[in-house]
């Protein structure tokens, strides 16, 4: 089996979460999805389970953090292109989305930050790594 990753968020209401993350461009299966838990495909490797916050507790013996205003992890998802970067952040604010920072621009990084309805951070960025290597005095390692 392929490594993947499942994130999971809690959420107050997951039927309004899974429609943001489906105007963002994830699938929802429906087969891992009902009333206490929608399971949004990012890709194969990379999957996002919106848990409705009762049952989400189910999993853990810890508070709950409110995302609005205490932060627990930042989601940085790599995009091909700029164009990317600011399209998804773009379909984010249009479904109810924040943006959360002012877009950052490094020549090399190219990045934006948006929270989704629930508070939760995503950080898509592009990185151009022969830039990067170049500007960091790294041998160009993407040329074979």
């Amino acid at each position: 089996m392929a490594r993947m990753i499942f994130v999971n968020l809690p959420v107050s209401d997951v039927a309004r979460a899974a429609a943001f993350y489906e105007a963002l461009g994830f699938r929802r299966n429906s087969m891992f999805s009902n009333e206490q838990a929608s399971a949004m495909v990012w890709s194969d490797e990379i999957n996002v389970m919106l848990l409705d916050r009762a049952f989400y507790a189910t999993f853990t013996d810890k508070t709950l953090i409110d995302a609005h205003t205490t932060s627990g992890v930042l989601l940085a998802i790599s995009q091909d292109s700029r164009e990317e970067v600011d399209a998804i952040t773009e379909a984010a604010l249009t479904a109810g989305g924040r943006e959360t920072r002012e877009r950052q621009d490094m020549g090399y990084m190219y990045g934006r930050a948006f929270e989704d309805p629930d508070g939760h951070v995503w950080e898509p960025m592009f990185m151009n790594m022969a830039a990067a290597q170049e500007a960091m005095g790294q041998p160009d390692t993407t040329a074979a």
